[in-house]
């Protein structure tokens, strides 16, 4: 299980870092080049996301790329073929993320099954509170698949809880209200409510949104289990090709 394997992993360093692609940008090819790079660096697990044409948790950096992954062809289909190739060839954790619309038209059962059937170990759908999702649990369960769940600064404790006790692997934590991308303040006001998340939650906690350089990945240390990359290998990928992923992910060690 997802969860066990971060636990493991957490005996042998001080926070996990998790990124983040858009399967199929800037193509598939290139999607593949990139993964490899991020697992050559040490990554301990990953988030693909499937393009969606309104991914309304995503930034303007991630807003593009599932943008033009759409154009160039990308499609549920192809997400799945590629999930399962990587998923077969490195051996760290691979996540789905996309929104609702992908898993309805798609059929959740159907999505969950295939999901484990390609090696996947869970999902983030953003847009999914479980009061409106217990076919979607069910179904992650019944595969034996993680559903992971967001909490962000403004969750009362207790929904925090509730949250939880629905999900399974970790729960994620956004680090400021917003979309992905922006400029985080890792600050006293970040600290305290990573504190309230530790109380709530016994779950594994990672924290994404605005996570951009080693000083960031420090002041998570002891505070949160998992830093989350996501906009920033885009940014680089856009300036500086898919080759320069691998030595900024090994700096933030």
């Amino acid at each position: 299980m997802l969860e066990s394997y971060i636990k493991q992993r957490l005996k042998e360093k001080d926070i996990l870092l998790m990124t983040h692609i858009v399967i199929g940008y800037p193509s598939f090819e290139e999607s593949m080049k990139v993964v490899k790079q991020m697992v050559d660096a040490g990554v301990d697990m990953m988030e693909l996301q499937i393009p969606f044409s309104e991914p309304m948790a995503d930034g303007p950096v991630i807003l593009k790329a599932n943008q033009d992954a759409l154009k160039k062809g990308a499609t549920v289909s192809r997400c799945f073929d590629f999930a399962g190739k990587v998923s077969k060839k490195f051996e760290i954790p691979f996540l789905f993320m996309s929104y609702y619309n992908i898993l309805f038209k798609y059929g959740v059962n159907a999505f969950a099954e295939e999901m484990a059937e390609i090696g996947l170990k869970g999902a983030i759908v953003p847009d999914l509170p479980p009061e409106e999702g217990e076919d979607y649990t069910s179904a992650m369960e019944k595969n034996c698949l993680s559903p992971i769940y967001i909490i962000s600064p403004t969750t009362p404790d207790q929904r925090m809880i509730y949250l939880a006790s629905k999900g399974s692997g970790f729960i994620y934590c956004v680090a400021r209200k917003g979309v992905t991308g922006g400029q985080t303040e890792f600050s006293s006001g970040l600290e305290n409510y990573l504190k309230r998340c530790r109380r709530a939650v016994d779950l594994p906690l990672a924290v994404g949104f605005g996570v951009k350089n080693i000083a960031d990945v420090e002041y998570l240390k002891g505070r949160a289990d998992i830093a989350v990359i996501g906009s920033e290998t885009i940014r680089i990928v856009n300036h500086q090709g898919p080759g320069a992923v691998s030595g900024f992910l090994k700096a933030l060690r």
